[in-house]
């Protein structure tokens, strides 16, 4: 087939295959691209006052970070980096921290009561005096923490 027709099919074609290109790549550095969905302006106040309840903290890098009686009840911090943070005393009250890094964080004395702790990472984390009354632990690796009584988990 030659023509007008032809030519017209041809350049549709074309820019068909331009609009799935293109939708292809944005798919593609869409799941590629780290999510960073954490409020700057709640990590900041964290950080400054240690005063963040309901904040959404999702995603937030705090590794290491004092925050020793901070108020986080009901905070968002899921799939949060908190390796190594000191939490000792911090009420974490209702506080969401499915798949949250912990591991190594010192919880000392902290209220964990209603926290949702599922796939949460705890490993060697100290949770001496903590209070954990109805939190959620399921899928929550639990190995070599101190346990609220002080003793060493054996779990693996």
């Amino acid at each position: 087939m030659s023509g007008p027709g032809a030519v017209s099919q041809e350049k549709g074609n074309t820019m068909r295959l331009k609009i799935l290109a293109a939708t292809t790549l944005l798919m593609t550095l869409n799941w590629v691209a780290p999510v960073k969905a954490e409020n700057p302006a709640h990590v900041k106040r964290l950080l400054e006052t240690k005063q963040c309840q309901s904040c959404d903290l999702e995603g937030a890098n705090l590794r290491g970070a004092d925050l020793s009686d901070a108020n986080l009840i009901g905070a968002k911090l899921t799939n949060a980096k908190l390796s190594g943070a000191d939490l000792s005393n911090a009420s974490l009250i209702g506080a969401k921290l499915f798949r949250t890094d912990l591991s190594g964080a010192k919880l000392k004395g902290a209220n964990l009561s209603g926290a949702q702790l599922q796939g949460a990472q705890l490993s060697r984390a100290d949770l001496t005096d903590a209070q954990l009354y109805g939190a959620q632990t399921r899928g929550t690796d639990l190995s070599g923490v101190t346990l609220p009584d002080g003793t060493a988990s054996q779990e693996k």
